[in-house]
Formats: C-alpha cells, structure tokens, sequence
C-alpha cells in the first residue's frame, strides 16, 4: 500500500493513522479513519482524543505490535467489537466475545417496547437466549425493583452475561444459566424478552462477512424459514406468563406476519408491534388470552 497522502513519519501516531486508514479503506472497511483510530487507541491504552492532539508523537513498540496485529484482525473483517472486547448497548457497556451475537442499536426497541408494554418495576423478567443479557440488563438498569434470570444455549454466553451483570451493578438483581430456550425453567414471568436466531439457514452465506463468518451461527440460523425458535418459544409462553404479564420478540425483517401467526395458534393476543429506528417492524408484544389456564 502506497504511503502517498501522508505526511507524518512512519513511525508516528498520525504515520499510523493514515497508512491504516488507506489499508482498511481498500478492504472496504465502511468508517476506515475512525476505526482506525480506534484501534490505534486501544493498543496505545489511550482516549481516541489523544491520538488527535499529538499526531507526531512516536508509537511505543509495544503498541505498534499490538496496533499491527489488531489491523490485520480487522482487516479480515472480524467485527471491531470484538477486537475492543465490548459494546455499548442502552445505557450499558457490555462485554463481548465471539460465543454471542454483539448487542445492535436495532434490539433497543425490544426494550422501549417492554418498557412501554409492561410498566411495573417489581416485574419478574425472563430473557430467553440472553447472549451478552443486553435485554435483561437494560431493562433491570431501568426497573431497580426488578429482578431477571436469563438463559443461553451456550455456558461460555451465560457466564460472559453474569459477568456483564456484575459489571454493570445488576449481578444482585440476575441469574444466569445455560439451557435450551425454557426447558430448564419452572414458574411464571411477569415480561419475557427473546432475540431469537431469526436468519433463514440459505441466507447466512451472503451475510456481510462480520457476521457471517465470526458471530456464532447458532445466535443466527432459525432454520430453513427463520421461524424455528419461534415455534419453541410460542410453544413455551402460555407456561411462563404471568396471567396479566406479556413478551417481546425481536423480529427480522418481513417476519410479523408469520410470527404473529404462530404466536395466535398457541393461544397468544397481540398487543402490538414496534418499529426500530429505521422503520423496520422490529419489536412484536404478545400477552396471554383472556381466559387462558
């Protein structure tokens, strides 16, 4: 890669900045200047502002390794959040790792839409394939009376959330176990919050290769019509509801209708749906019916 445009020395904070910059640009990288800067901070264990005020400052050897291996990573597309170790979700910052999806802006409306639909902070939660526990924690972080378990297929997901809970102050507040959707589970909630996988199973090759390639697939495939956890998951509602309590389901893109669907068929009213900042139908509220056992 050519260094023609820049003019700080090789080895400087500003030299790093932009030869990185052109490489990631080149591998399409969407924000190459940011991220690069990013990442230069992190090796350099500094504020991104820092970088900014002293562009000539030289870059420690040990940070110059650090930053080299952390571009190569990047430049393979693996998710940045996962070379920082952490992601801001709600109000939140949460530990990641490559066993759980990284928490999206996109979810955030799973929590308004609970927040709206279930206005009780006494409420028992229940966040169903809780990864990180990005629901469960922001809704706890906003209801300090509550309390929440969540479950996750996965051990190494359940006990990076435990984690993030104790991070975050809410670890007296949570419980965290590994189990396959509700099986494990006896006794009603007053809110259950699920982001299922919801990808159909022949889509996930042409996902954009920081997903496809380095979030976990079980967190993605929902099966040949992206509808295969929701079937388990309506299937166990009726159990885990409280008579007045409600869930909210993330859905993927043009899935309202089917999961709706599937949801009435077990005996579910639809309280409504909410859309996600980009308009997307995102958020679907679902109660138990009048006169269900």
């Amino acid at each position: 890669m050519s260094d023609a445009g820049c003019p700080d020395p090789a080895g400087s904070v500003g030299g790093f900045l932009c030869r990185a910059g052109q490489h990631l640009r080149a591998a399409a990288i969407e924000a190459p200047r940011l991220e690069a800067r990013l990442l230069l901070a992190e090796a350099m264990g500094v504020e991104q502002a820092a970088l900014l005020r002293e562009p000539r400052a030289p870059v420690p050897p040990e940070a110059a390794t650090r930053f080299g291996d952390l571009l190569r990573r990047r430049l393979a597309h693996e998710p940045m959040a996962f070379l920082l170790g952490r992601q801001g979700f709600w109000t939140l910052e949460l530990e990641v790792s490559p066993e759980t999806l990284i928490p999206r802006a996109d979810s955030e409306a799973i929590v308004e839409a609970a927040l709206a639909a279930f206005p009780r902070p006494g409420a028992r939660v229940l966040d169903l394939g809780t990864g990180t526990g990005c629901l469960l924690l922001a809704v706890l972080s906003e209801w300090p009376e509550a309390f929440g378990v969540g479950v996750d297929l996965a051990p190494g997901a359940a006990a990076l959330a435990a984690r993030n809970a104790a991070t975050n102050g809410l670890g007296g507040r949570s419980a965290f176990l590994a189990g396959d959707w509700a099986t494990a589970l006896s006794g009603r909630f007053d809110l259950v919050l699920s982001n299922p996988p919801y990808i159909e199973s022949a889509a996930i090759p042409a996902l954009m290769p920081e997903v496809a390639a380095h979030e976990p697939a079980r967190a993605l495939d929902g099966g040949a019509d992206g509808l295969e956890a929701y079937r388990r998951i309506v299937a166990a509602l009726p159990a885990l509801l409280q008579p007045q309590g409600c869930a909210v389901l993330e859905l993927g893109l043009g899935q309202r209708e089917a999961v709706s669907a599937l949801a009435e068929a077990a005996g579910l009213a639809i309280r409504g749906c909410h859309a996600d900042l980009g308009g997307v139908e995102r958020a679907l509220v679902l109660g138990r019916q009048a006169g269900l056992g």
